[in-house]
């Protein structure tokens, strides 16, 4: 039998009073509201409603942590800006933990006391999780992934045959027949992930990196029971789920005997796996775990592959996913390998660290009923490429790919979007 409504609220109201998680617990009774945070929200920036300011996200959730674990929330809560765990509260933290933040992290580094601000929301949202509250478009994406294995439901077969005709395509252009993706092989020295948009939508970005794979004569292979680098659960705020989908990984890289996982260009994949899956499942990995812009740039270091930057010249600008510079710290990599692989590269102002997020983070693009505002915010996005005068925008994530190539139609930017592994592929 299920919980009831009640027991589900309750279980919602332990995740922001569990006296273990001091971090959470100083984050809620830290924010002095100075509002520096305000002009590093997309969403605040394109609209000015005060309501989409981080700080207005971080009183929301503390709002109702103090209504319940203090004293004067309990007894006197107007006077603390204490609120009910009610509809109405809860109506608004789905609309604006969901709807109006890409859990990008930018906000956190402008925050004047380093209050992690994503970390706040995502606790909002595994309040909301913990009473079946995700949104029903973002669920669905978690489940897909939990009941089929990856989150766009591709059944096995029509991978494998994917993968089939693109190492045909390979050999065809290699011009070498021993030119392989391979599928499954135990003992490779790599087990390497996609993103499932790639096999359904992008598959060129999996034959750029065989292409480079091929060129550094690495030992390397695909599974076809788990290959699916994202983890949507750590946009849902369900850690049971997010864990689980860890686990899988874990299992058939030690099942294959592969020594090292490298993530597909993902930013939230490679934070989710990388960084958050250890506290998931409460233990170390027995492998190495790097991202494949770090292993590009190992390639170009060692000299495994020889990049020839003559062949791409047009003028290319780098879009910096936030989960993988903000809260993965690949920043200095990608820029090393461009300027390997291209002779004409600009930076986005600003850049780096302080870059703006896409729109297309934190479940948004699973979220269709977001939709609008989330083009909207992606206006900033637009405007920082069109300033570059870039005929080519690099990112190494395929959501923000995604997000990349919607802002590209709806604000007419006449760019071509590529990930990391595409642009290697045209200098070799």
């Amino acid at each position: 039998m299920g919980m009831t409504a009640e027991q589900k609220r309750q279980k919602a109201l332990e995740v922001i009073s569990r006296k273990d998680n001091g971090r959470l617990l100083t984050y809620l009774n830290s924010c002095v509201h100075c509002g520096l945070c305000a002009e590093s929200c997309i969403f605040y920036l394109t609209t000015k409603d005060p309501k989409y300011i981080p700080a207005r996200k971080v009183d929301l959730v503390a709002s109702v942590y103090r209504r319940y674990n203090t004293l004067t929330g309990k007894l006197v809560p107007g006077l603390t800006g204490a609120r009910e765990l009610d509809g109405d509260t809860i109506k608004e933290m789905i609309d604006i933990l969901y709807g109006a933040c890409t859990m990008c992290g930018r906000c956190t580094i402008h925050c004047s006391i380093g209050i992690d601000i994503a970390d706040v929301v995502r606790a909002g949202r595994s309040m909301l999780a913990t009473m079946d509250l995700v949104p029903a478009t973002l669920q669905s994406t978690v489940m897909a992934a939990i009941e089929t294995g990856n989150n766009m439901a591709i059944p096995t077969e029509d991978l494998v045959d994917t993968i089939k005709w693109l190492e045909e395509d390979l050999q065809f252009e290699l011009d070498d027949q021993n030119a392989a993706i391979p599928l499954d092989e135990p003992g490779k020295k790599i087990i390497y992930t996609l993103n499932p948009r790639e096999p359904k939508f992008f598959p060129l970005s999996i034959s750029a990196m065989a292409k480079v794979f091929y060129m550094a004569g690495e030992s390397w292979t695909l599974s076809t029971e788990m290959y699916d680098v994202t983890n949507y659960a750590y946009f849902s705020g369900d850690d049971t789920l997010a864990a689980e989908i860890v686990n899988r990984l874990e299992e058939v890289t030690l099942k294959l005997g592969a020594g090292k996982v490298v993530l597909a260009e993902c930013g939230h994949g490679s934070r989710a796996f990388r960084w958050e899956g250890p506290n998931y499942i409460h233990r170390r990995y027995l492998f190495e775990v790097v991202t494949s812009i770090e292993l590009l740039k190992e390639y170009i270091d060692t000299g495994r592959i020889k990049p020839d930057k003559s062949k791409n010249k047009r003028r290319v600008t780098l879009h910096d996913p936030c989960n993988l510079v903000r809260g993965g710290g690949i920043m200095k990599q990608q820029r090393d390998i461009l300027n390997s692989c291209v002779t004409d590269f600009v930076e986005m102002t600003p850049c780096g660290n302080d870059n703006y997020c896409c729109g297309g983070g934190g479940g948004q693009l699973s979220m269709s009923e977001y939709n609008e505002r989330r083009m909207s915010a992606g206006r900033i996005k637009a405007d920082q490429i069109r300033a570059t005068g870039a005929e080519i925008v690099v990112t190494p994530c395929h959501n923000c790919v995604d997000q990349l190539i919607q802002i590209n139609q709806a604000y007419k930017l006449n760019v071509q979007i590529k990930t990391m592994a595409e642009i290697v592929a045209d200098a070799l």
